[in-house]
């Protein structure tokens, strides 16, 4: 099957849930256990057009691929009644270089493979009772974190932060769908204070949940800040956490937030554990349910080769080829 071209709708057809949850955990994996090779990341950034584009590469080393995938955010396409979010996925044959398949995602791979690590570390690492799922942020990644964490989570009741009423209120009657009970929030200080597993989906420049707003036991996943300039966690909370996860701690020492609480001091690189290394030794992850615990989420290249490996495996045994 030559230069096969996957559409977004295969793609959304060809994988479930749980299959890009378990694909997101073996690529941290492998990814902290050295047996991957990631390039760092190429970012173009638009000002003109209030764009950015995401260049990132990689593969497993016993793998049959490689991928380069190509990943854009414009923020006034929502004014233009189109989606922000684009991209498209290259997957090469690792022994010759030869084009396999062209996923062309429109951007939803990257989201759901964002949102499927969410999952996970929610999983390893937020205290057993979820009380109240805090969401900031309404896009598209919102959506997809709550979707995912209905895989690992019980809990159905969430508080949401949004700066438009109206996207807010459009947000919550699609996760209402779902099956979870909305309570649109104003304050993130309230959020903060009310919920035990927090998500933050933005593109921030600077902190929206701050240290002293946090309780106790609480697990937050930052996702917004994959870019340099981005900001969504206070550097001072790192200093209260007792877990740092990332996904590649040389990638969050130049960019994130954890690469903010690094630069004004409130950690150490050595405070600092990858998700594969909890994945391969759990005494590194929580400890006690009063535990802070926070995820910093980059993305990583391994997490598009291993999505686009188990897409491209699926369609070619014919889940979703007419």
């Amino acid at each position: 099957m030559e230069n096969l071209i996957i559409t977004r709708k295969q793609i959304e057809q060809a994988i479930t849930y749980p299959e890009i949850i378990q694909a997101m955990e073996e690529a941290f994996y492998n990814y902290s256990q050295g047996k991957s090779v990631v390039p760092p990341v190429g970012n173009l950034n638009l000002e003109k057009a209030g764009g950015e584009v995401h260049i990132k590469s990689g593969f497993i080393k016993d793998d049959d691929y490689y991928v380069v995938k190509i990943a854009s955010h414009f923020k006034g396409n929502r004014e233009r009644g189109i989606p922000p979010g684009n991209g498209v996925m290259l997957l090469f044959c690792q022994n010759t270089g030869k084009l396999v398949a062209i996923l062309h995602d429109e951007g939803y791979l990257t989201d759901l493979r964002t949102a499927a690590a969410g999952a996970l570390v929610a999983r390893v690492l937020a205290p057993q009772k979820i009380n109240s799922i805090g969401i900031v942020g309404t896009g598209r990644q919102a959506f997809l974190q709550l979707a995912l964490l209905k895989e690992v989570t019980d809990c159905r009741d969430v508080i949401v932060f949004g700066r438009s009423k109206e996207r807010v209120k459009e947000f919550g009657a699609r996760c209402e769908l779902k099956g979870f009970t909305i309570h649109p929030s104003t304050s993130l200080k309230q959020l903060a204070a009310s919920c035990n597993l927090i998500v933050t989906t933005t593109s921030a420049d600077r902190p929206l949940i701050m240290a002293e707003d946090v309780r106790e036991g609480t697990h937050i996943t930052g996702v917004g800040a994959d870019s340099p300039g981005k900001q969504e966690l206070d550097p001072a909370l790192f200093k209260r956490a007792s877990v740092v996860a990332v996904d590649s701690r040389s990638q969050c020492f130049q960019f994130g937030d954890t690469a903010h609480a690094l630069q004004r001091g409130m950690i150490s690189e050595d405070d600092v554990v990858e998700i594969g290394d909890i994945l391969a030794d759990a005494s590194l992850g929580r400890r006690s349910e009063g535990d802070i615990t926070i995820a910093d989420l980059t993305g990583v290249a391994v997490q598009d080769m291993a999505a686009a490996r188990l897409v491209y495996h699926k369609v070619i045994k014919g889940a979703c080829i007419a």
